[in-house]
């Protein structure tokens, strides 16, 4: 098998896991209906939160997460770690194969064939993959997203300062061949969120709450 047939075919794998949306799937078998016709019409964790159902928004966020790292994963276990060079980079083919699978995952998150390739941004897909290939580099990500989102209270804001931090990160921990493919993951989560973009500068994106609702 030559060389770009089997990354090919980690590449469509990575696409075809990536692709089912499983945010979808849940709000259907729980009663909810098509979560694209509530709130955004997002696939995502974010709108299943608007059906009022938490867990199901939090097995949504685990499912969209897994997807990503699974494909990273599997791709990284069963390819042989041949030293290669890609772009006058050194590496190895199970890294590269790992790499492509899990932004094809990601891709396949964003844009679904079986959703006329409407899908969620991939904030969710990204910290999965990034996860299972660099988990220092995921860990970092998420406590920078933890200290936006406490101190500033925008999940928006805090998934795009945290995603445009990935890049830095790893230039300076990595293989370079691991910023390459986050730069360009970090470049898809900001034109995916380029609404949230717009409505950060009108002043009208909604903040989150860490208060308790008051019942009474």
């Amino acid at each position: 098998m030559s060389l770009g047939y089997e990354l090919s075919l980690w590449g469509i794998g990575g696409y075809l896991l990536g692709s089912i949306p499983f945010g979808l799937v849940l709000c259907f078998l729980a009663g909810y209906g098509d979560i694209r016709k509530i709130g955004s019409g997002n696939i995502g964790a974010t709108n299943v939160l608007r059906t009022g159902n938490k867990w199901l928004a939090l097995l949504t966020v685990i499912l969209d997460a897994s997807k990503a790292g699974i494909a990273a994963w599997l791709a990284y276990k069963f390819v042989k770690p041949d030293a290669i060079i890609v772009w006058g980079l050194a590496t190895y083919l199970n890294v590269l194969a790992s790499l492509i699978a899990g932004s094809m995952a990601i891709i396949g998150h964003n844009f679904p064939v079986w959703l006329k390739f409407k899908g969620g941004k991939g904030v969710a897909s990204a910290f999965g993959f990034i996860l299972v290939t660099q988990p220092i580099i995921a860990v970092s990500a998420l406590a920078i997203w933890l200290l936006m989102a406490f101190t500033f209270k925008y999940s928006s804001l805090s998934a795009i300062v945290a995603a445009c931090a990935v890049p830095f990160i790893t230039f300076f921990y990595a293989q370079p061949i691991y910023t390459v493919f986050y730069t360009a993951l970090v470049v898809l989560v900001l034109v995916r969120h380029h609404a949230n973009f717009a409505r950060l500068f009108k002043g009208q994106e909604s903040k989150i709450s860490f208060k308790k609702k008051d019942t009474k």
